[in-house]
């Protein structure tokens, strides 16, 4: 089963979240909460309250070693206008850039990790 959460309108850049979100992709949640509990970066703190709401949404908060990370995106929302003061009493223009995060969890068909997968490969090779 699958299960997503949003969260709109953040006032962080899509950059400097989905520079973490790729830290946590194609992982456990157990892993992911690890993960970002070392990270630090502020927009950590806000993948985590969406990752807690995307677990609580699957319905599988008991055994949290069968959900993963199957998804996440981050996509740019609207820029607030703002101005600051420039040389000769000018005002000078700036966007504060706000961004859209969704993350999907799933518990079915965990991915197994690339080193595991090469492994495989060669053992299958060899044997």
């Amino acid at each position: 089963m699958e299960a997503a959460a949003h969260s709109k309108f953040v006032r962080f850049a899509p950059r400097k979240v989905n520079q973490v979100l790729k830290l946590i992709r194609a992982k456990t949640v157990t892993q992911a909460f690890d993960v970002l509990s070392f990270t630090p970066k502020t927009t950590a703190t806000l993948i985590i309250k969406t990752l807690r709401s995307a677990v609580a949404n699957s319905g599988h908060l008991k055994n949290l070693s069968a959900v993963w990370v199957k998804e996440c995106w981050v996509g740019q929302g609207p820029a607030l206008k703002r101005m600051r003061p420039g040389p000769m009493g000018r005002g000078m223009p700036y966007k504060r850039k706000t961004c859209h995060l969704t993350i999907v969890v799933s518990d079915q068909g965990v991915p197994v990790n690339k080193k595991q997968k090469k492994v495989a490969a060669i053992h299958k090779t060899q044997g």
